[in-house]
């Protein structure tokens, strides 16, 4: 079987092309041989299925461990209508997964289910199920936040709370490790409809899981290398690993996808068989227009929750770096979801993420606040008989446009979203024949550069909220240097300036030996 680089399910070493993750497995594996119970809560498609999977065949092989790698996942809702459906459900899944790790265990545990009729009655049979073997034996339990908010999952806790805190009375499991996107220890419950959301969670026994499952360049590496070897593919594999990691910041489904994308789309379009930087970046700039199950999900996360849309609009567009506090309901949801990183202060996890984001609500700006006048949009005008693209011309026009639209309309509206007004503005100019991507510089203007690529021409925009003439030539300098790296000698300001009166200013200004356009709206 050929080996392939894996997005969906379980990876497994045999088939698919693997980060090397050990040093992350050595420290779960000492969590569980210390005997702790502990919740893998990370975004998802963030690997946590394939932790499970591995670690409980690492397990296995030490021969010590009895592991059910068991799941929530697939069973339907109606076992958590009542404790009966429950108890004898629970024992059935186990029975399921006693089959192939504990064989001795499957009859009697069929045999038993249909007599155990609550948690009570459940509790003992766990009791007498472990006691059938001297190995420790280890609970798994993925997709567990399936009814998370549900008084019998609560339940369900406690009981493994109370046999955690007897131990070494009864026996019980060694290790029991929950798995999903929420952190049961602090379980949000609501019992009823319209009733307000309260802590009521009895997994407080539970050790922190502060394992960090992003993947590095040094464990993206050995994959890489093994890719290559298999494919003859030519590549500089560090500098490789270190371009998807600066897209993806580590995110296991990005790495994987990218990777899925470069081997399966792009590679076989080549002369040769090589992989490049370039190749990575034209990789990521197209998998931020693709529609995927992980970005449907983070658009529905900010879709169904309109104060964390408008707190991610605030750090992805204005450039706003909070300080984080776990104790903020509002940013440990953003983080819960994978949309923020703490870096020093809240950030969009990664560039991917913050291009998908930035496109979504230009779209949404499109279609519930803006309407792009004809006579300023469509890319009329704009390009040159070189096919290069006449910025100063975009710029201008969106001056007018703001001008004219700033004159009418709800200027609180255009203040607070002009960021997105203009990439909203330059869509349609760009559309079928050129790109931008967004990165956002932290500093104190809270700059965003929007990188265009237009045929073969490049560009660099800078949009900065105005801070006053010292910042301003801080954030020249700082251009500069951004038009250096990008080996560009011109270079895009436009400047959103709420202090006062409007001037609608523009002028080429010199930076050393470049030329900057900088715009005033």
């Amino acid at each position: 079987m050929k080996k392939k680089f894996n997005i969906t399910g379980t990876c497994f070493p045999k088939q698919h092309y693997m980060a090397d993750v050990s040093r992350k497995m050595g420290q779960a594996f000492e969590m569980i041989e210390e005997g702790l119970y502990f919740t893998i809560n990370r975004p998802r498609q963030y690997g946590k299925t394939t932790t499970l999977n591995r670690l409980g065949g690492t397990l296995r092989q030490t021969g010590d461990y009895i592991v059910l790698n068991t799941s929530f996942g697939g069973i339907g809702d109606i076992i958590f209508d009542n404790e009966k459906d429950f108890s004898e459900g629970f024992v059935d899944i186990l029975a399921k997964y006693a089959a192939a790790y504990m064989p001795e265990a499957e009859d009697w545990l069929l045999e038993i289910a249909p007599s155990i009729h609550s948690l009570k009655m459940l509790d003992k049979m766990l009791t007498r199920f472990v006691s059938k073997t001297d190995k420790k034996v280890v609970l798994m339990i993925d997709e567990v936040d399936k009814s998370s908010n549900n008084q019998l999952f609560v339940s369900f806790l406690a009981m493994f709370r109370d046999k955690y805190l007897e131990r070494e009375t009864f026996k019980t499991f060694h290790s029991v490790v929950l798995a999903g996107v929420h952190d049961v220890k602090s379980l949000k419950l609501k019992l009823r409809p319209n009733e307000e959301a309260k802590l009521n969670s009895p997994w407080n026994i539970a050790a922190d899981f502060t394992v960090d499952m992003n993947l590095y360049p040094y464990e993206i590496k050995p994959m890489l290398e093994e890719y290559a070897a298999d494919k003859g593919v030519k590549m500089d594999t560090q500098a490789i690993a270190e371009r998807l990691f600066y897209h993806s910041s580590g995110y296991p489904f990005l790495v994987s996808k990218l990777c899925k994308m470069l081997d399966e789309t792009y590679l076989p379009q080549k002369t040769e068989k090589e992989w490049t930087d370039e190749d990575v970046d034209i990789a990521a700039r197209q998998l931020a227009k693709e529609s995927n199950t992980n970005f449907d999900t983070l658009v529905k996360n900010l879709e169904n929750n309109e104060q964390l849309y408008r707190f991610t609009y605030n750090i992805a567009v204005e450039g706003e770096t909070p300080a984080f506090s776990i104790h903020d309901p509002m940013m440990n949801l953003g983080v819960l979801y994978g949309i923020f990183v703490d870096r020093n202060g809240l950030a969009i996890h990664n560039r991917i993420y913050h291009e998908v984001i930035t496109n979504y609500m230009t779209a949404r700006m499109h279609r519930l606040q803006l309407e792009i006048r004809s006579d300023f949009g469509g890319g009329i005008g704009y390009k040159n008989d070189d096919n290069s693209l006449n910025m100063e011309a975009v710029l201008l026009s969106f001056q007018a446009f703001m001008k004219k639209e700033y004159s009418k309309k709800d200027r609180d509206f255009l203040e607070k979203n002009g960021r997105l007004v203009f990439l909203a503005f330059i869509k349609p100019i760009i559309n079928g024949s050129g790109y931008d991507f967004k990165e956002v510089q932290i500093s104190e203007e809270k700059r965003l550069d929007v990188v265009i690529t237009y045929f073969q021409h490049k560009y660099v925009a800078e949009l900065k909220i105005w801070r006053g003439k010292k910042e301003h030539e801080k954030g020249l300098n700082q251009l500069h240097d951004y038009l250096d790296k990008q080996a560009l000698n011109e270079g895009f300001l436009l400047i959103f300036d709420h202090s006062g009166v409007k001037n609608w200013h523009s002028e080429w200004q010199e930076v050393k030996e470049k030329k900057v356009f900088v715009v005033w709206v």
